[in-house]
């Protein structure tokens, strides 16, 4: 490489994740197939449109590319074509979701989704985001209880809010989502079911979590997490009377983006075959051993793990306990000082500022990419607890 500069820093960032503990849920690492994707010539080309409808011209083989990556996803996820649309436009989550509102509710309309306080993400309308100026964020939260949704809560909410459009999906909730209590949910309060799956898609399309396709309306998902692939962003929605793929599609292109980056549109498509495979299925189940693992052996230790425990790769760890512990934010710190990567998370009904809460999230994603077992999940429990101890 020419650049020295910046190929040092690339190498010392190389050097950076092979030699840390990478517990950071929203994290995985590619194959070197999806890197060689995003690496190509590709790269060079403007590809305004979709497959057979562009604006410019030389663009046959980028539509076998973006064709072939559509078809990998409904593949992947057991979908017929005829039943389902996806686009593989998306540049990333927050404008997948985004592009969904934009193109099924209209600006004011009402999104109910989980607050951020309790693990909800920050475009299931929160005030902070876009998503909660442009429309109406209404929030719903978990039982203090369980830490866990309470269905009856939310369909009383939902029938006194009327919302357009409801949210099912999380960035910092450790249980299993019950679909069909979302379905019914929607239908007796006339919103739209839209289920981000973000965090967990490589889990269903591994077969350890369960399907949000037989009950939503639109899913989207990023392809950087669970599911091992590059930074982006795929939306699936129904093909029926509402016209909902026809309606995303204009909101994507031209409403939203232009080009779409068909070197990463290549690497989904890497993934999404890599995902197809025995060998993905047993490394999904083998992120949820690793995750329980270590939340039990945590929990032997004496740390508190929000909701008793997990159903994914994720765990959220109580840190602070009622100022008997430490923050999350200084958490954080000292295990990067040991070369165990996390980051500090509020939990529910945090009393402490999010920018320094009560809690820390970790995952085991990237950890059981590299290989790690059960076995590797005891050791590290025991490497963070004397960490915090300290």
């Amino acid at each position: 490489m020419k650049d020295k500069e910046i190929e040092k820093l690339m190498r010392r960032e190389r050097e950076r994740q092979a030699k840390a503990v990478n517990l950071i849920a929203s994290e995985n690492i590619v194959s070197a197939d999806v890197l060689a994707a995003l690496g190509s010539e590709l790269t060079n080309k403007y590809a305004e449109g979709y497959p057979g409808k562009r604006y410019y011209g030389g663009n046959e083989i980028i539509d076998e590319v973006e064709s072939l990556c559509q078809k990998r996803a409904l593949d992947l996820f057991k979908l017929k074509p005829t039943a389902w649309a996806v686009n593989v436009q998306p540049l990333s989550g927050s404008p997948a979701n985004l592009a969904v509102y934009s193109a099924l509710v209209p600006i004011g309309g009402k999104i109910l989704g989980m607050s951020l306080a309790s693990g909800g993400h920050l475009t299931h309308g929160q005030k902070v985001s876009f998503t909660g100026k442009a429309w109406k964020g209404i929030s719903y939260g978990l039982d203090k209880k369980t830490e866990r949704i309470n269905y009856d809560d939310l369909l009383t909410q939902a029938m006194i809010d009327k919302p357009h459009i409801i949210v099912a999906g999380f960035t910092a909730y450790p249980r299993k989502i019950d679909f069909k209590k979302f379905r019914n949910i929607a239908d007796l309060s006339g919103a739209i079911l839209l289920v981000d799956m973000s965090h967990f898609a490589g889990l269903v399309a591994g077969g350890a979590y369960p399907s949000p396709f037989p009950y939503a309306d639109v899913v989207t998902t990023t392809v950087h997490k669970t599911l091992r692939g590059p930074r982006a962003a795929i939306i699936f929605s129904k093909r029926d009377e509402r016209g909902f793929s026809e309606k995303i599609d204009k909101a994507v292109f031209p409403g939203l983006q232009g080009g779409p980056h068909m070197n990463a549109i290549a690497g989904v498509a890497v993934a999404l075959g890599e995902a197809n495979t025995p060998a993905f299925k047993a490394y999904a189940k083998q992120v949820i051993k690793n995750a329980q693992t270590l939340a039990a052996e945590l929990k032997k230790r004496g740390w508190r793990i929000i909701s008793g425990g997990t159903d994914s790769h994720l765990i959220l760890v109580d840190v602070w306990e009622n100022g008997s512990g430490i923050s999350g934010k200084e958490a954080s710190e000292r295990l990067e000082k040991e070369g165990i990567i996390v980051n500090k998370n509020a939990i529910p009904f945090d009393t402490r500022s999010p920018f320094d809460p009560s809690g820390i999230r970790l995952g085991t994603a990237a950890e059981t990419t590299k290989g790690a077992k059960e076995k590797d999940m005891v050791k590290l429990a025991g490497r963070i607890d004397g960490c915090l101890r300290k």
